[in-house]
């Protein structure tokens, strides 16, 4: 991890004193976001947050992810499919806005106004973005994955103007002070993705890529 660490800190280093981030490299891979996925959104966000809206307005957090999977294509699947989750059998499916595959390309899978289901009690004011692996040092430990995941979160968080404190793993939702849940089984519910521990390294980088 010291070595990593390390990485880290010179990739963020030569970033630093930048006036502010440039919009990365982002190639446009959507997936079907039709008017029945809008709706079905607005359902769940009414149920699960007092609110029917589809649109994401003023994010406040950056929600990083693990897929879990072996590529963008099989992630991309995933999502685009739109099939009720297993738990409880709500749509929409699961989604996250961004997937960053082993290349380093950044693929965008929904636009920024809209909603995504990615992040149990944040997904009414969460970015979400996903990175292809299982463990954080398959991100931390992939050069190419580190610059386009540091490059476009830096960039997300001062065009949104998203404090560094925000910008979380999977497995601190929980933490988060923007968390909410009307659903009482699902109130603590969180995933492995991404902890604190790692989270500690990626923040320490990412502070470097400074807003102006």
């Amino acid at each position: 991890m010291e070595r990593v660490l390390a990485a880290l800190l010179a990739t963020a280093a030569a970033a630093a004193g930048a006036a502010a981030p440039a919009r990365p490299p982002i190639a446009w891979s959507p997936i079907p976001y039709p008017a029945a996925r809008r709706a079905a959104m607005a359902d769940y966000s009414l149920r699960h947050y007092g609110r029917r809206a589809f649109r994401l307005e003023d994010p406040k957090v950056i929600v990083q992810h693990l897929t879990a999977g072996p590529s963008f294509r099989s992630a991309w699947n995933t999502f685009a499919a739109d099939v009720p989750d297993p738990e409880l059998g709500e749509r929409p499916g699961v989604c996250a806005h961004f997937v960053i595959d082993r290349g380093g390309t950044i693929h965008q899978l929904v636009p920024l106004a809209l909603r995504c289901r990615h992040t149990v009690g944040l997904n009414w004011t969460a970015i979400g973005i996903e990175h292809v692996g299982s463990v954080p040092g398959d991100v931390l430990g992939n050069a190419r994955m580190r610059r386009a995941s540091l490059r476009l979160t830096a960039w997300l968080r001062c065009r949104e103007g998203i404090a560094l404190k925000d910008v979380i793993g999977h497995n601190e939702s929980l933490r988060s002070p923007y968390h909410r849940e009307r659903v009482a089984r699902l109130r603590t519910q969180t995933h492995g993705d991404f902890p604190a521990s790692a989270m500690r390294v990626y923040r320490r980088a990412l502070a470097a890529h400074r807003c102006g």
